[in-house]
């Protein structure tokens, strides 16, 4: 304990004692004075939402205990906060990527887990992710730093957190040009040209993962976010899908925004993973590495009947999906308490699969993580999803934490593979 430490406990140690000697008096009500002000420095202010952020306070007593949280608001309106009640270093200060909780919504030591276990206000928060407007309505979100001392508030301060940066453009494709459907997200148009991206989603439908593809965008990837079914103007369910939509997706990218060097990566999350493994084994000229998030290795049947993928109006069924035709790199990303299917397994048989010569298979499976592994970091997820046939949550396994890490680790990954 420092010079300071010893003066604080000291001061402390006589506050008390004055407290025992008059308190039958009533003349001591409180034997501690917490801090009036606090100061919170953030290294960025202003930064991509999957960036991390370092947060320090300042201006405290040494060994004060105070309580920081991080606040939001999510497209509903619903008010999301994450908290860590935290104890001064001898010098007054709090380092979030140095100081272990004694309580919040996360446990131990993470800088940024005031960001990834934020929680809603009266919602359950397994049950709902935290999503801010669409990032072609809305390009960036505020998130508020407080402190508390003694129950009062004596530090704020706000950060914004960018889905689409400056110059990032959104297009909504509707098929009657280019004979695809969903959203196009454009990097800033003098930014260096990079690797385009086949974003495909899962069983959920629609025009899913924006703001991933909005992020990739941001990092350089020109990216189509395709709604393959249940949007006007394809199926309504995940039933004969013809995998000459998704080539034809994959020769949009190519001509419009091709690198002339590599050809379009696809990314698939659950079901989404067998469209992009049957596009890469039956059109391998086409596309160049996979990101599988959640595989499944082997096609599996439509959703919620009869047959999901086509080919030549007939029949796709295989099991395992090849991919000795795959041109490309293959990284399969899972968690070990999947439990939705069990993509752990099959992450690491895709992994073990070999390669051509000068590219990887690589199957990373994380602990504690399960279904809702895919994308980018630091947002909170959930585990359970309402199934819309059904109409009850299924439990797609995993732990808060452990999807936060699963992701802060498996994003970079994915964007160091695509080159950028």
């Amino acid at each position: 304990m420092g010079v300071k430490g010893v003066e604080a406990w000291r001061s402390r140690a006589v506050g008390v004692a004055c407290c025992l000697a008059l308190l039958g008096a009533g003349a001591c009500s409180s034997g501690y004075e917490h801090s009036a002000r606090a100061r919170i420095q953030v290294d960025r202010p202003e930064s991509l939402a999957d960036h991390a952020v370092r947060v320090r306070v300042s201006g405290l007593h040494p060994q004060e205990e105070v309580t920081v949280t991080a606040g939001s608001v999510d497209h509903q309106g619903v008010r999301w906060t994450g908290q860590a009640v935290v104890t001064a270093d001898d010098a007054g200060k709090v380092d979030l990527n140095r100081a272990r909780i004694r309580s919040g919504t996360y446990h131990g030591v993470d800088g940024m887990g005031l960001f990834w276990s934020m929680r809603p206000q009266q919602k359950d928060a397994g049950k709902t992710a935290f999503f801010p407007k669409a990032p072609e309505q809305q390009a960036s979100f505020k998130v508020t730093l407080a402190v508390k001392a003694g129950g009062k508030q004596i530090a704020t301060r706000s950060l914004t957190r960018t889905w689409m940066s400056k110059g990032t453009t959104y297009q909504a494709l509707s098929g009657a040009r280019n004979g695809v459907y969903g959203a196009l997200y454009l990097p800033p148009p003098h930014s260096p040209r990079r690797t385009p991206v086949l974003s495909i989603g899962g069983s959920e439908g629609g025009t899913s993962n924006r703001f991933a593809a909005a992020l990739l965008a941001s990092h350089g990837h020109p990216v189509l976010a395709l709604c393959y079914f249940g949007c006007p103007g394809r199926p309504e369910s995940l039933a004969n899908i013809k995998l000459e939509y998704f080539a034809t997706a994959a020769r949009f990218l190519d001509r419009e925004y091709g690198t002339g060097t590599r050809k379009p990566a696809a990314i698939g999350l659950s079901r989404g993973t067998e469209a992009a493994q049957l596009l890469g084994h039956a059109y391998p000229g086409l596309v160049s590495d996979l990101v599988l998030y959640a595989p499944s290795q082997s096609t599996t049947p439509g959703y919620p009947h009869g047959v999901a993928w086509t080919r030549n109006d007939k029949p796709v069924d295989l099991t395992p999906i090849p991919l000795d035709h795959a041109t490309g790199s293959v990284l399969a990303i899972a968690g070990d308490d999947d439990q939705l299917w069990p993509s752990a397994d099959d992450a690491r048989s895709i992994g073990s699969d070999p390669a051509r010569p000068g590219r990887q298979r690589e199957g990373l499976v994380y602990k504690n993580a399960g279904h809702n592994i895919g994308w980018y970091p630091y947002s909170p997820t959930v585990r359970y999803a309402k199934n819309p046939i059904s109409n009850r949550y299924m439990d797609l396994g995993g732990t808060a934490a452990g999807n936060a890490r699963a992701q802060a680790d498996g994003w970079p990954r994915v964007l160091r593979l695509l080159g950028g």
